[in-house]
Parts: structure tokens; sequence; C-alpha cells
């Protein structure tokens, strides 16, 4: 079978097949993409479509940006961005959880250089009664060491048996 053969067979049957879906004259005016027709007996009815297409508009609304289908095909868009509201309500728990781990190892660090332990500096930090959070803390661990000096001042202070500090060698 030659190529020439097979596509004027496809190209007939594909309008074939578009011909009798169609059911509509050429003399039909055109109709909007969101009313549906159908042709009985010489007469043209027409309905809107109003709720689902809306619905579906919407939601293709939200899958802007995806690869494939799932941009464009409801069927495969749906189930898409059910995935990434799955993915997005993870990932903010786990964005959290990056962040404080970063906020403990600045303020691990910081505490370091004065003999202490995150752990037990924390502990004597909730005893002193003092209110910053972690950021905070951190923040003050990176960028202002004089006045994180005086937060771990006033920790070792009022620490009932000064503070635990990690014995020093040498």
């Amino acid at each position: 079978m030659s190529l020439q053969f097979f596509s004027s067979r496809l190209a007939r049957c594909c309008f074939q097949r578009h011909r009798h879906s169609c059911r509509l004259s050429p003399s039909t005016p055109f109709l909007p993409s969101n009313e549906i027709s159908s042709y009985n007996n010489g007469v043209v009815s027409t309905t809107v479509r109003t709720f689902a297409s809306k619905k579906h508009k919407n939601l293709l609304k939200h899958t802007k940006g995806f690869r494939g289908r799932s941009k464009n095909c409801f069927r495969v868009a749906i189930r898409r961005l059910q995935k990434s509201w799955q993915y997005a309500y993870r990932d903010r728990r786990r964005k959290r959880r990056e962040w404080s781990k970063l906020w403990i190892q600045r303020i691990q660090a910081g505490v370091r250089q004065y003999s202490w332990r995150y752990s037990q500096f924390m502990g004597c930090y909730k005893q002193s009664g003092m209110q910053l959070d972690r950021k905070s803390l951190a923040e003050l661990a990176a960028n202002e060491p004089f006045a994180f000096r005086s937060v771990v001042q006033v920790v070792e202070h009022t620490s009932s048996n000064g503070g635990n500090k990690i014995a020093r060698a040498g």
C-alpha cells in the first residue's frame, strides 16, 4: 500500500466521519463554542452549556503552565491539579521544617562559640523566661554577635548550675 493511497484514504475517512457527525447543513449559521446544537427535521435547536463548561474553564485556569495534556484536557487536568494540591500541602510543612532546622543550626553555631551545647542552652533559655523565638535568636547569632553574646550572658546568669557548659580542652 503506497503512502499516497493511505493518506487519501485517511483523509476520506476523516472527512466522512466529520460530515456524518456534524449533521448541520452548510447553510446553518456558525454557533458559539458554548452552545450545543441538534438538527431535527430541519429545525436547529440550541442549548447553552453553563455549569459544566464554567467549571471546566475555571479548573483549566489553575493548570496553566502544566506539561502535556495536563493543561488543556479536563480529565487529565483534574487529576494533575489534585496531585499538585497534595504536593503544595506537603511542601508547605516541609518548608517550615527546613527553616526550623536552619535556625537551630545557626543558634547551635552561635552558642558553641561560648562553650554551650544547643540543647542545654535552650533548656536554660526557657528557664530564664526570655521570650525570643528561634527565628530571632538565629538572626541574632548570624548577624548581631554582640547582642547574641548578651543573650548568652543573661542565660548564664539565670541558670542555676553555671549552665552545664562544655568542658574546655586545654
